[in-house]
């Protein structure tokens, strides 16, 4: 049973407190539940880990570390030059770089250019 095979509270066989899904301790969270929470770890060290069997990866096993929320800290707040740099940043992946153009959604890197680039048909009609 994958339960009893991720359950290893001591460390002894993983090298780090390891929990089986939905089943860590109170008092700690993953960097996602910390930042639902307006939390990150702030530097702290890893404090344990959640391991659940997956179909989707090679290794079929995933891990998610876990983190103190008494040792998280706030998230930082976004200045107006990260504002800026955010803007600068998302626009850039708009540009297309065969035409030049702001395409107004983000090119996809599976065709590198806009969708009218990278289908000469739709350039000729």
């Amino acid at each position: 049973m994958a339960v009893a095979r991720f359950y290893d509270p001591t460390g002894a066989r993983y090298g780090m407190p390891t929990y089986p899904w939905r089943l860590a301790p109170e008092g700690l969270a993953t960097r996602r539940q910390l930042r639902a929470k307006g939390l990150r770890p702030g530097g702290q060290p890893v404090a344990g880990q959640v391991m659940w069997r997956s179909r989707r990866y090679q290794s079929g096993v995933r891990v998610a570390y876990l983190y103190r929320l008494e040792r998280a800290l706030p998230v930082r707040e976004m200045t107006p030059g990260r504002w800026a740099a955010l803007a600068k940043a998302l626009a850039a992946r708009r540009i297309c770089p065969g035409c030049g153009l702001d395409r107004g959604y983000t090119i996809p890197t599976s065709l590198g250019t806009c969708v009218p680039c990278a289908d000469p048909m739709s350039l000729a009609a």
